[in-house]
């Protein structure tokens, strides 16, 4: 048997290191001013709904002034909220009203560029080149005879270049759209602008921050060429000198300082991109943010010889660090695992046994919404609908469809309860097949997605074995995983489309996600299923 440990450092609670943070992609949660847009008194009216599933913390996607050019990555005021979803006041409901019910509530911020609708950009448009005010941003002149070709060889995350050339012939900076210009992080005003941001948030008492791009706002010194095509490839698999440079530990340091300068421990998520486990570490040791994004286990496929080296390497990365390792199999800029598992009930079974061995981990896990329905990607959203940026690289990379508006309820209008009675229409449409996959439906069965989230849920924070803490490998057949984490509880899990025999049971079954056959005490696992044991007396 081989064991591997996280240890944990003394803290007040910890909460952290093992919460189930539960992501809301606002637009697409809860429609609550009849708009068909998702919106903060939509999110405000399903609180309860979260924590019945069973949720320590709510996260937030952005919910600021924005011209949706990368709906709502392009902020153009830091402090305010987008009349879209809402208001101030209504976000300061939303955090009171979580708090009361025991979610913690985390919020997005955008710190390597803004909107170009941002006032700092639009006077630095105006400020001409050498002015002061473009000092915040990075502007450069091309290169060439009259400066007509971009400064350096940068590709945007989105395709095309990540320069744009403005009337007085300078360019600027934009790693993903052009309406996102990004900010000079040598530049003191940024640094103390986002200090106040942060302070402004925590003082309206958010618990936390998801830091988009934490791997960005640093570049290398020079901006040198790539020297090579197709540089969102290389994003995490290679060194790009506009990504983890090592001088983006330092802003991320200052930020754990505030943040731990208030009471209830609050956090610092960081989604980075970096080209090894190690680099990956960085941003969550002791000083800096408290969690990390693992896109390695979210990016791993259907195998059990690779999810347990994922799970061997995450868990060893974070370990050298102290800090608790994170899993995650969905978000809302990568297609639903129900759709990567294979789809149709082949990949509704595995993204159920994922979701038991996601919630198994030592560590913290995320929830994106819908995902405890079983939701599959939309793969068929008339050509009208599909407004996502990422599409100029290539058409196929589009993420809206696992942004498609919850289905809540089973009959009713066409928006299945997102929006309120009497609203035909939503932003993306909700495909008349989600009835059966809608809250209400699933409320009503007791072998339901939902029903299987929300008992996992409960076990994961009663059983003392679950949650923080070690985990020890157990041999089994090819194709299966197998561990305990202490206190009695054992995981069990069949990878393989055939049932496997295991052995003796290791105790009584707790929770299945597809029920395995134990007659004559003998365990025999059923295809791509995943089951939870605990020993009699240590439960």
């Amino acid at each position: 048997m081989t064991e591997v440990a996280v240890q944990s450092p003394a803290v007040a609670t910890r909460w952290w290191r093992d919460a189930v943070i539960y992501q809301v992609y606002v637009r697409s949660f809860a429609d609550g001013n009849g708009d068909g847009v998702g919106d903060l008194p939509g999110v405000r009216s399903r609180l309860p709904y979260l924590a019945e599933l069973g949720a320590d913390a709510v996260w937030l996607t952005p919910f600021y002034p924005s011209p949706m050019a990368d709906f709502g990555y392009d902020v153009a005021d830091y402090r305010d909220v987008d009349p879209i979803f809402g208001s101030l006041a209504d976000a300061t409901a939303l955090i009171e009203e979580a708090h009361a019910l025991g979610l913690r509530i985390i919020v997005d911020v955008v710190p390597n560029h803004t909107s170009d609708r941002h006032p700092w950009f639009a006077a630095a448009l105006a400020a001409g080149p050498g002015g002061r005010e473009r000092e915040r941003y990075i502007f450069r002149d091309g290169k060439g005879p009259d400066g007509a070709l971009p400064p350096n060889d940068w590709e945007s995350i989105f395709g095309g270049p990540a320069w744009t050339r403005v009337p007085d012939g300078q360019w600027y900076l934009h790693l993903f759209a052009p309406e996102q210009p990004d900010l000079n992080w040598e530049h003191p005003e940024v640094h103390a602008e986002f200090a106040d941001v942060l302070r402004f948030w925590l003082d309206l008492g958010v618990d936390g921050f998801r830091i988009d791009v934490a791997h960005g706002m640093v570049k290398a010194p020079g901006l040198p060429d790539v020297g090579r095509l197709g540089q969102a490839e290389l994003i995490g698999a290679q060194v790009v000198p506009f990504f983890d440079q090592d001088g983006v530990h330092e802003i991320h340091r200052s930020w754990r300082r505030i943040l731990d300068s208030y009471d209830g421990e609050r956090i610092g998520v960081a989604e980075a991109w970096a080209p090894s486990p190690e680099r990956l570490a960085n941003y969550v040791r002791p000083d800096e943010l408290h969690q990390a994004f693992n896109f390695h286990f979210l990016k791993t496929p259907w195998d059990a010889t690779r999810f347990r080296a994922v799970v061997d390497e995450s868990l060893r990365t974070a370990a050298l660090v102290g800090a608790p390792s994170t899993w995650v199999l969905s978000n809302h800029d990568v297609k639903r695992h129900v759709t990567r598992y294979g789809g149709g009930e082949r990949g509704l079974r595995r993204a159920r046994a994922a979701a038991m061995l996601m919630f198994a981990l030592p560590g913290s896990a995320y929830v994106y919404q819908g995902e405890e329905l079983g939701l599959p990607e939309v793969l068929d959203l008339p050509e009208h609908y599909l407004r996502d940026p990422q599409r100029l690289r290539d058409p196929d990379s589009g993420r809206d469809g696992c942004r498609v508006p919850l289905p809540w309820t089973a009959a009713g209008d066409p928006t299945l309860g997102f929006a309120p009675p009497g609203i035909y229409e939503s932003w993306l449409p909700v495909p008349p097949g989600w009835r059966d996959l809608s809250v209400e439906a699933q409320q009503r069965d007791g072998a339901s997605t939902l029903a299987l989230y929300r008992a996992a849920l409960t076990m994961r924070r009663e059983h003392p074995g679950l949650g923080d803490g070690t985990l020890t490998w157990l041999d089994g057949p090819p194709g299966t995983l197998a561990f305990t984490r202490g206190h009695g509880f054992t995981f069990l899990m069949n990878m393989t489309p055939e049932w496997v025999e295991i052995g003796p049971a290791p105790g009584e079954l707790l929770l299945a996600s597809g029920g395995p056959d134990t007659a004559g005490g003998v365990v025999r696992l059923a295809p791509d299923s995943a089951t939870w044991w605990a020993a009699g007396t240590d439960r």
